[in-house]
């Protein structure tokens, strides 16, 4: 097995060098251009002064950069600190100064390079590389980008703390190769840091060489070489790192990079560049579901589909297996298992609701909450602990979070699951989540289950409210599908009561235009939760 994903890279680069490696907006590099452009980069780091224990920060959107400057950062010996671009200046400024990053690699846009500049003087960042957008451009484009978006394209100084890429890669590429062992830290991936500040999960060189070794095995009948990967799930979030780029890398795929999600791109993108592997999150299979044109269009090149992220409602699955003809299955992981934990087999048994079976070399235990290390009977409900070569080290400059994550050698979830007969496990919940109605334990994803099985329902999510009879009550949040706008609350009730027991029954459904989403496109329940807090705690003012 290779104790470093860089080896996976050198490897598809051994085996593949003139077949397409990254496709940008119609601009292609081979694996031997990208393999350049990685020692070149790698040797313009070692001359910035990076080396073993080097924090440098990705802050890009999916572009050949984040690609070159990855395993370039590896192949210095440095850590990669991935940075989502759309985060707040306070945010980014915050796991700079927690991380230790002395080296931020951006793009010079306004949207994202302004608030990577601002943290040069409140944080130790020394160094900004920024990338420019119009040179990762096919010729006309790039033309027509400096003409039609020189509005959005930030100017930079011309001072010690700045270099451009084209400056930092201008090398002849002979940099120090260096020997990563297994458990030397390769990225630190900072969790969503929905309750209390983020952490920064350390994932080891084996950490991710692992898992992206379990996924290969887990799709036995890809063909290395011929393969085509669309990445339209950014590159900083863990998922797409692994699933996508470092994943896509080991096979010798073609990337096809999307910078952002948008539909009608994303469908001429599926269609006209015949994409065979498509990862993505419940959100993005749902929205293709609802296209208006769907089925004027010709998906067929698509094979294999792994959703995660979130929960996949089986009315999701089920409607875009019909539409498409590709296999959607889901997965299951955490940011701090690098992230793959479980899948559903691409060949074989796939049960209704299941986030499937545990990857390779991988052990699911359920254990009583309130006992850690006390498993319940098999096919009771209890929190789902992972062991496995992909559990992280822990948790940058964390080690009480750390102790109490990681137990006995197994990462607690905070998610309750129980597993079937034949080992297949079932997600419920999330500890958190759990909403206590008259002293029962009510789930919401059961809940949202329920609401998908509706047609005229698009997007659900469910939480739990105050409630001065029950203690808490569950209430709906419904996004409609198009078609179904005279749909109204009592009419979603009356669809649910066969399906929900009364004390399952949200006490209130409320439509909405938009759901809220993260940045990753989930669905987010933390603003749904904080505007109910607010508007209790002003009614209990009034």
């Amino acid at each position: 097995m290779n104790t470093t994903v860089v080896s996976y890279f050198d490897q598809a680069v051994s085996r593949f060098p003139d077949n397409p490696c990254v496709d940008f907006l119609d601009k292609k590099y081979t694996y031997r251009e990208i393999d350049e452009l990685v020692s070149r980069t790698a040797k313009g780091l070692q001359q910035m002064g990076v080396g073993k224990g080097s924090k440098v920060g990705l802050c890009l959107p999916n572009t050949p950069y984040h690609v070159i400057c990855y395993y370039a950062i590896l192949k210095a010996g440095g850590t990669v600190v991935n940075f989502n671009p759309l985060y707040s200046r306070s945010e980014i400024a915050y796991q700079i100064e927690d991380s230790g990053t002395q080296i931020m690699i951006t793009l010079n846009l306004k949207q994202i390079y302004p608030k990577v500049h601002a943290c040069l003087e409140t944080t130790c960042l020394q160094h900004i590389v920024v990338c420019s957008m119009s040179e990762i451009l096919p010729a006309v484009k790039s033309v027509l980008f400096q003409v039609l978006k020189r509005s959005e394209i930030a100017d930079f100084p011309r001072d010690p703390a700045h270099m451009s890429f084209t400056r930092l890669s201008n090398t002849d590429g002979h940099y120090t190769a260096t020997a990563p062992e297994a458990d030397d830290l390769a990225v630190l991936q900072y969790t969503g840091g929905t309750t209390g500040q983020p952490k920064g999960a350390m994932l080891s060189h084996g950490n991710i060489a692992a898992n992206t070794l379990q996924i290969r095995q887990c799709i036995p009948t890809v063909t290395e070489g011929e393969e085509k990967m669309l990445g339209v799930l950014p590159f900083f979030h863990v998922f797409a790192m692994t699933v996508v780029m470092n994943f896509g890398i080991s096979i010798g795929a073609e990337l096809i990079l999307l910078p952002r999600f948008e539909l009608s791109q994303l469908l001429k993108t599926l269609q006209s560049k015949g994409a065979t592997l498509f990862p993505g999150v419940p959100t993005i299979y749902t929205a293709i579901n609802n296209a208006p044109n769907l089925n004027k269009l010709d998906l067929s090149s698509l094979t294999y589909c792994i959703s995660g992220g979130a929960p996949l409602p089986v009315q999701t699955k089920a409607s875009f297996e019909e539409a498409t003809g590709c296999k959607l299955v889901e997965g299951y992981g955490l940011t701090e298992c690098g992230p793959v934990a479980t899948v559903n087999p691409f060949e074989g048994i796939i049960k209704a609701g299941s986030i499937g079976l545990p990857l390779n070399d991988t052990r699911i235990s359920i254990q009583d909450p309130a006992e850690p290390g006390k498993e319940v009977p098999q096919g009771e409900k209890g929190e789902i602990v992972i062991s496995g070569p992909q559990v992280m080290l822990g948790y940058w400059q964390r080690p009480e979070a750390t102790a109490s994550t990681i137990i006995n050698g197994g990462l607690h979830s905070g998610d309750i699951g129980y597993a079937d007969e034949d080992g297949y496990i079932f997600l419920v919940d999330r500890i958190k989540d759990l909403i206590i109605c008259s002293g029962y334990n009510v789930y919401p994803r059961h809940i949202e289950d329920a609401l998908y099985c509706h047609p005229g329902i698009a997007e659900a999510i469910v939480i739990g409210v105050d409630d001065e009879y029950r203690g808490q009550a569950p209430k709906a949040f419904v996004k409609l599908a198009a078609g179904y706008e005279d749909l109204d609350s009592e009419s979603i009730k009356t669809f649910l009561d066969d399906r929900l027991s009364r004390i399952e029954m949200p006490k209130d459904i409320e439509i909405r235009e938009d759901l809220p989403k993260t940045m990753v496109g989930k669905l987010s329940k933390k603003e749904l939760v904080e505007e109910q807090q607010a508007k209790a705690g002003a009614a209990a003012r009034a």
